[in-house]
């Protein structure tokens, strides 16, 4: 099929395209990458008036240190951050993560920022930004203002953007010191959707026990779901046996699968159990390791 008609424009400052968005409102798209948002048109699932091409604005596609963390430019190629030393030494989950994503050719042209704002259920980076706490800074007309990862996704396909507005960086604070990470999921095959997928930052202390604990999930839910009371399971235990079982059972409860063609609800919340333990298991193994 082919897209319905629209304006095309292709501004070459953040200003220019903030201008163009306040102007069109929420008959335009913005156009990063180009992964979701191409088939969309094609099959006439999204029908804009305008389409913003972003990709030639300057700077949006950065990646630096900042106060420790990471400042990550919504046009960073998902290929790029992939291959970044800067994220690999600060926030490897995200490194670990974006290799799951499709495959090459789409990391090649798909964007971090984009991958954010289109807000798939089953998408491995919103549940990643939810584990790492990270904050989504949003540009409007002279001004922007943070949301936290786990407000920044409000439903399926669905965020706090607000008309007129921007993505245009992540913010990920510093990890604390002895903190492992780990990004496991199941898909049918290499480069789907994951069926499930499991986000898990484990920080011990001084004795070897889990000091502090983030476990998000994909694919289970319409939006990524952060699983505290698994979380408050770990915190002061040794992490072995009853302990990561006791957390995997509560993660699976915290979940609200669907069920299709893929899998059951019931046979997803198995995945999301087994998964948790899985990603619990890896994190705290590297957390030991360092």
């Amino acid at each position: 099929m082919k897209p319905p008609r629209f304006e095309y424009f292709a501004p070459r400052t953040l200003d220019d395209a903030l201008a163009l968005l306040a102007a069109r409102g929420d008959r335009a798209k913005v156009l990063a990458g180009g992964q979701s948002l191409i088939p969309l048109l094609n099959f006439r699932l999204a029908q804009p008036e305008a389409l913003i091409d972003i990709n030639r604005i300057g700077g949006l596609d950065q990646v630096r240190t900042d106060n420790g963390g990471l400042a990550i430019g919504a046009l960073t190629r998902l290929s790029a951050a992939e291959r970044s030393e800067t994220i690999r030494q600060r926030a490897p989950i995200v490194v670990e993560a974006c290799h799951l994503i499709g495959h090459l050719p789409i990391r090649h042209r798909g964007t971090v920022g984009g991958n954010l704002a289109h807000a798939d259920p089953a998408s491995e980076l919103p549940a990643v930004m939810v584990a790492l706490e990270a904050e989504l800074v949003v540009a409007r007309g002279g001004s922007t203002r943070r949301v936290s990862a786990e407000q920044f996704f409000v439903g399926p396909l669905s965020t706090s953007i607000e008309s007129g507005e921007l993505l245009t960086d992540v913010r990920v604070p510093a990890l604390p010191p002895r903190t492992g990470s780990a990004f496991v999921e199941m898909a049918r095959r290499a480069g789907d959707f994951a069926l499930v997928g499991v986000a898990a930052l484990i920080t011990l202390d001084g004795s070897g026990r889990c000091g502090r604990a983030r476990i998000t999930l994909c694919g289970v839910g319409p939006t990524p779901i952060r699983a505290r009371a698994a979380e408050e399971a770990l915190v002061g235990q040794a992490l072995a046996g009853a302990v990561i079982e006791e957390a995997a059972t509560r993660a699976a409860a915290a979940t609200h699968p669907p069920s299709d063609v893929h899998g059951s609800a019931d046979f997803r919340k198995r995945l999301a159990g087994h998964f948790t333990r899985q990603a619990i298991e890896r994190a705290a193994e590297r957390a030991r390791g360092m």
